[in-house]
């Protein structure tokens, strides 16, 4: 079995210790935090802090998220590539706003500036309106199919050869990268029938929302089928946020008191977005609650508060470091191996996770890397 990755989470939307909405995929209030609000705005000194704090406690990368309400995730990423050192960027992006050939210069730039540390999350899109944002009017089966043929041309490109493509929404003719550094790989995510054939068909690793382990189960058996229908196999990755302390009273309390701050209003509004959503994973996340403020603990340790208010990925792992520990261990043992992890803030947070959970997981022998004692010297693992 591979080992857990874990990555953490950039918020190019802002930072908050309380407005679990910040970041919304969905965009329910239309703000972002700004240089004179009262929270943490999303600029280059701010998320070069995670970035650095995150990579020096360990994490592989950091996804970086797309939406007309966050900063551009090629443009900061590549800025942060400069002040970090090994960190990779899980940049989240949407075919068909730009021409394939044009987004494979840019990711070989990508490549050669950072020293390969780029990763594609591919985002077709699973709302009418936002798309609409960006001057795109297909539907979504439309989008879903663009992005085939989108991520087909991207790959000939990087075979070095030159590529002619004629297609439904593209005709390429003598498009060539002068040179091909290492391959980016693609992360895609979605529970609609199209997307499972277009993440096995082109994408590396799959990703899903975090669904109780048996959803989760059932819909990473469904991607395994289409993969092997194309003759492929994939990795895969599960998008979560983490409330993790020494006691699992303190990571309930916190949950509660994030909770607590929640404005009737703004769930509402945000439920009538999700609800007006096409993507089939947000339906199933808004399925987890169903708009109600009570018994929201889903599966052991799987809160799903968060998606009250914020919409896309909205459950958290919540309890003590060791708890969290069970059900990423529980998670891994389905066949996932990435883990995308996110916390209010982002900054503190990552240290609970890294300082806390990381650690316990290096004990159990499952990151691949050694436990450290206090003294930093290598401990044995205590895995079976």
């Amino acid at each position: 079995m591979s080992p857990v990755v874990l990555h953490w989470f950039l918020p190019t939307n802002g930072d908050s210790r309380a407005d679990l909405s910040l970041g919304n995929a969905v965009g329910v209030s239309g703000s972002r935090v700004t240089e004179s609000g009262v929270e943490r705005a999303p600029d280059i000194g701010y998320i070069g802090q995670i970035a650095r704090s995150a990579e020096q406690l360990g994490f592989q990368g950091a996804l970086t998220p797309t939406s007309s309400w966050c900063e551009d995730a090629w443009v900061i990423t590549a800025g942060l590539t400069q002040v970090t050192e090994r960190f990779r960027f899980l940049v989240a992006f949407r075919p068909g706003l730009q021409s394939p050939t044009l987004a494979a210069q840019m990711a070989a730039t990508y490549q050669r500036i950072s020293g390969g540390r780029l990763l594609l999350n591919v985002v077709t899109g699973g709302d009418d309106a936002e798309q609409r944002r960006f001057g795109d009017h297909l539907d979504k089966r439309g989008r879903y199919a663009r992005a085939a043929e989108f991520l087909h041309i991207v790959r000939e490109l990087w075979s070095g050869e030159v590529v002619d493509y004629e297609g439904k929404y593209y005709n390429i003719q003598g498009a060539q990268l002068p040179a091909t550094p290492k391959w980016p790989d693609i992360y895609l995510g979605g529970s609609s029938p199209e997307a499972l054939e277009v993440a096995a068909e082109h994408a590396e690793v799959y990703l899903t929302w975090g669904e109780p382990p048996a959803q989760v189960a059932e819909k990473l058996d469904r991607v395994r089928e289409a993969a092997g229908r194309a003759g492929r196999e994939l990795r895969f990755g599960i998008r979560l946020h983490a409330i993790t302390r020494d006691s699992s009273e303190e990571a309930w309390a916190e949950a509660d008191r994030l909770l607590a701050g929640l404005d009737p209003a703004a769930i509402a509004r945000a439920q009538e977005v999700q609800r007006a959503s096409q993507s089939e994973g947000q339906r199933r996340m808004t399925a987890l609650h169903g708009g109600r403020t009570d018994d929201l603990e889903i599966s052991p340790n799987l809160w799903a508060g968060v998606g009250l208010v914020r919409g896309g990925a909205g459950t958290a792992l919540v309890g003590s470091h060791q708890e969290v520990a069970d059900r990423i261990e529980e998670y891994h043992a389905l066949g996932i191996d990435e883990f995308i992890l996110s916390g209010y803030p982002h900054l503190e947070e990552a240290y609970r996770v890294g300082e806390g959970v990381l650690p316990e997981l290096r004990r159990r022998g499952l990151t691949g890397q050694p436990a450290l004692d206090p003294a930093g010297a290598p401990v044995a693992s205590s895995a079976a």
